[in-house]
């Protein structure tokens, strides 16, 4: 008997908000405010988003308008670590940065990762049908046994997969609507689809991190925050 085994897995939560239009129309014209007020234009290019943690805007889960969505993002965050079974009662977590990106037209996001951060989210303010997808890219390639199999453009071009499923691709294209949330490993690299009209799309991004609340027996947390001492400078 053959059996086929899937390891590796990239493990995305998806859940959809309950926000009130009262609410979301407040954060919209408060993002669009922000947009309004840019602090570094000369970061904005004509194809890539207004992203508001270059712009002077990296914190807005300490803005009040903002309040019960991370209230509902923090619930969200404990139900993904109960989800990987990890005991987060041991750990102090912290939003460390939060913003907003606006797409526009054929804006995009381009291809990245949140390196000085463990978790990141996606959560979707605005969004229509028809605007541009979040892509999830798996550099490891576990199955790529002839180097550039999945990438290459003349394989692909001459038709070398019989068809491209999640066993023999790098990327995912993951489809999401608004009031979703998604909640990933920071370290994942991930952007959005390029050449797609946006009328307007609205998302929300944070980072978390994750502090041991007592390190005196474990080596690969982060150790309290109060413990560190702060260099003169």
């Amino acid at each position: 008997m053959q059996k086929i085994f899937n390891f590796f897995p990239l493990t995305v939560y998806k859940s959809t908000l309950s926000l009130s239009e009262n609410e979301k129309n407040e954060m919209i014209e408060e993002v669009r405010l922000m947009e309004k007020k840019s602090k570094n234009l000369d970061y904005k290019s004509a194809t890539k988003a207004w992203t508001g943690d270059t712009q002077g805007f990296e914190y807005l889960h300490n803005n009040p308008k903002f309040k019960n969505l991370f209230i509902q993002i923090n619930n969200c965050i404990l139900e993904y670590l109960e989800s990987l079974s990890v005991n987060h009662t041991k750990l102090d977590l912290y939003f460390q940065r939060s913003w907003a990106t606006i797409s526009k037209k054929t804006e995009h996001i381009d291809n990245h990762s949140h390196d000085q951060s463990h978790l990141s989210i996606a959560f979707y303010l605005k969004k229509q049908k028809d605007d541009a997808k979040i892509m999830f890219f798996d550099t490891s390639k576990h199955n790529e046994f002839i180097p550039q199999l999945f990438d290459s453009r003349s394989l692909a071009k001459e038709n070398i997969f019989q068809k491209r499923d999640i066993l023999n691709s790098s990327k995912v294209v993951f489809d999401t609507k608004e009031d979703d949330l998604l909640i990933f490993p920071s370290k994942t690299i991930h952007g959005t689809e390029q050449g797609k009209f946006n009328s307007e799309r609205i998302s929300i991004s944070a980072d978390i991190v994750f502090l041991a609340k007592d390190s005196s027996t474990l080596e690969h947390l982060v150790p309290p925050v109060e413990n560190w001492k702060k260099f003169s400078n």
